[in-house]
């Protein structure tokens, strides 16, 4: 990997659930800071102290009752916020901003959810303006094992709630992982997913490149250290 074209660069991660891009973020950040780069890592949705609390109502709570369209829009608020307080102001430094998700994950999940991926491409234009990947690098698993690996009963998927305050909260049975409300949306919704993170190429602005993530985490980083190499030759 060479260091000389990655200054002021922005790459994301990102892919299904549980194909381990907070892991790949983590390890491509270290090998980044290893060649002496100055390397800003975040993740969307959150990221900053609006993002995150945008993040609490989308993932906190069961969204079942939220249109898919107020979702998409939560989803670029926050995306908004992180781009103009951290991302943007990153680059400008010359500093190599790593993001766990961005707005890939918003066509292939509120995609999955009933809303048309080319319009969420036309709604970041106005989130986000000019701040797109130089890279984006999708981390592809299977649906089903992606959830084995985050711990999640598809069968128990959306049958525990509970009342608070006024909201539905997810709430799960004692000593099970607890999945964010993405993860606790059914088998069939995330088989979904992954086949729109697959058809991404077909219309994405910046380039993407997809990595097998069914292996072990660290032959996926050579796979994610590959892809770079390439785009950035």
């Amino acid at each position: 990997m060479k260091d000389k074209g990655l200054r002021g660069k922005f790459i994301v991660i990102d892919g299904p659930d549980g194909a381990g891009k907070s892991t790949q973020r983590e390890m491509l950040a270290r090998r980044l800071k290893d060649y002496g780069l100055a390397v800003v890592t975040c993740r969307d949705p959150g990221g900053t102290e609006i993002g995150d609390r945008i993040r609490s109502v989308l993932l906190d709570h069961d969204l079942s009752v939220m249109d898919v369209h107020c979702e998409a829009l939560l989803f670029m608020a926050s995306r908004a916020q992180l781009v103009g307080e951290v991302i943007r102001p990153a680059i400008k430094a010359c500093k190599t901003v790593v993001c766990d998700r961005f707005v890939s994950s918003t066509c292939a999940y509120q995609g999955a959810a009933g809303f048309d991926p080319q319009r969420v491409i036309e709604l970041a234009k106005f989130a986000i303006d000019d701040c797109w990947p130089d890279l984006t690098i999708l981390l592809d698993v299977d649906a089903d094992a992606g959830l084995d690996r985050v711990g999640r009963r598809p069968a128990n998927a959306g049958r525990n709630r509970k009342k608070e305050q006024g909201q539905s909260t997810l709430a799960f049975e004692k000593g099970s992982a607890i999945p964010d409300a993405m993860e606790a949306r059914s088998l069939e919704f995330h088989r979904r997913v992954r086949q729109l993170f697959r058809e991404i190429h077909d219309y994405y602005p910046t380039p993407v490149v997809s990595v097998d993530a069914s292996a072990s985490a660290d032959d996926v980083h050579r796979g994610v250290v590959e892809a770079i190499d390439r785009a950035f030759e």
